[in-house]
């Protein structure tokens, strides 16, 4: 497995399991069934409710707790120094764990961005403390990091993106670059083009016959294409599947290279459309929701 380096040294590996939507019922298969198959990053959210499962199969595994590089997210119900301090709290007893390798905030809350700055310093405090490994952001742009680099110390280490070849998002990845922030990628296949309610107007980039023409040129599926084409550009990717051999197909990604002709094909597929929520448009009156405790 690949591994990137964090800002502040930290090894993470370079292509985890992601189970955004994963009803928790299905959790438990799905991460031991990655652990099983070679994965040692898994990335979930207090947000999505089922961080219980994810601790339990990490528990189940017999994988040692130091191999397995463990991400989750505070949600913007949680924002402030001391209620980002018991998100903390609420995550790491649901996971079973006494520290979390990489702790970020979910979205920005342009609306009370003093409560995101409030939030990202008890981030700061927690790391100070030991208790996280490496903080970072989801889904901020420039404007966001911009303001939170000017109110804070520590630079984020990751910013988690919707990045596929229909929408990259290239000022913010070049931001992050030229500040150390590692981009990471979810939904790198694309997955948000045909969720059901999100990126409608989208047909699934596995489908486009520039990303398919690649595939049988390698002999890979599309899904390996746009994972390795998020790999060669520097990225963290987090694929999400429920499913065992979608999730067997996903990490095999690393025996093969797509050429510089073919990276540039598919930078070419931006549309500039977001499929997922935009960052702007994250309330505490749309989108607030308690998290419960452990």
């Amino acid at each position: 497995m690949k591994t990137l380096t964090l800002n502040n040294g930290v090894e993470m590996p370079a292509l985890g399991l992601g189970v955004f939507q994963t009803p928790p019922e299905e959790t438990i298969a799905a991460v031991t069934a990655a652990l099983e198959l070679g994965y040692r990053h898994i990335d979930t959210a207090a947000a999505y409710g089922n961080e219980r499962e994810v601790g339990q199969a990490l528990r189940d595994s017999g994988v040692p707790r130091d191999e397995v590089f463990v991400e989750t997210k505070i949600w913007i119900s949680d924002y402030g120094y001391d209620e980002t301090l018991h998100g903390f709290d609420k995550s790491a007893a649901k996971l079973g764990l006494d520290h979390i390798d990489l702790l970020i905030l979910h979205q920005a809350l342009p609306s009370d961005f003093d409560k995101t700055i409030d939030a990202y310093r008890a981030l700061e405090k927690l790391l100070g403390d030991g208790r996280v490994r490496a903080i970072g952001v989801s889904n901020f742009l420039t404007d966001h990091l911009s303001t939170l680099l000017d109110a804070t110390d520590v630079v984020p280490a990751v910013n988690q993106l919707e990045i596929h070849p229909y929408f990259q998002q290239r000022a913010v990845l070049d931001f992050d670059t030229a500040h150390g922030i590692l981009n990471q990628a979810w939904s790198p296949i694309g997955g948000i083009t045909f969720y059901p309610g999100y990126g409608d107007h989208h047909t699934s980039v596995l489908e486009d016959p520039a990303v398919t023409q690649i595939a049988d040129v390698h002999g890979k599926s599309p899904a390996q294409v746009l994972l390795r084409w998020g790999i060669q550009q520097g990225r963290s990717v987090i694929p999400k599947s429920t499913k065992r051999h979608r999730i067997a197909e996903n990490i095999d990604v690393f025996d093969f290279d797509l050429t510089a002709a073919e990276l540039s094909a598919l930078d070419a597929l931006e549309t500039g459309r977001r499929g997922g929520p935009e960052p702007e448009a994250i309330t505490l009156a749309a989108h607030g929701r308690a998290i419960p405790e452990a």
